[in-house]
């Protein structure tokens, strides 16, 4: 098996990762409105994280993505805060290390900009990921920050990036 490499986005990936976050989002049973699956983004990730203090990485493995995430001004909110934006990964990829390696790659990206805080909105059910964010240090928060759009993903969490 290869090691996967982290790396920025490029335009050419945009049509491959569009089909790996939706091919996730439908797995994981995620309502197709009020989600990451209704965003628009989603066919053009280069371009929607092509400006200042926003990266997208992606996971490739042999040429194919396997995932990835961003890193992005939280919507809609006043404070210096970013959000973990559209972070998932194939089915083949979980289990390997790789999300925590994402983790790592996001917040040091979220540091370098010099964001306070990073936000997360996931599914109650993604308990994985949870633990995968707990082991981050992000905590679990009572209500939403911002205003992504995303009404249906009732789980806040955040954590202090100092």
């Amino acid at each position: 098996m290869s090691k996967p490499i982290i790396r920025p986005i490029k335009k050419s990936d945009n049509e491959q990762l569009a089909k790996v976050i939706r091919q996730v989002l439908i797995e994981m049973g995620v309502p197709k409105v009020g989600t990451a699956y209704a965003d628009t983004a989603l066919d053009m990730m280069y371009e929607t994280y092509d400006y200042p203090k926003a990266t997208y990485f992606v996971v490739e493995d042999q040429g194919r993505i396997i995932g990835g995430a961003g890193i992005a001004q939280l919507d809609n909110y006043e404070g210096n805060v970013c959000e973990l934006q559209k972070m998932y990964f194939l089915e083949e990829t979980r289990g390997r290390g790789i999300g925590n390696e994402m983790m790592k790659t996001c917040l040091s990206e979220a540091r370098k900009y010099n964001y306070d805080q990073c936000y997360i909105e996931t599914m109650p059910y993604m308990k994985a990921a949870q633990k995968l964010y707990q082991r981050t240090g992000f905590k679990y928060i009572d209500g939403p920050m911002g205003d992504t759009g995303h009404f249906s993903c009732p789980v806040h969490m955040l954590i202090d990036l100092d």
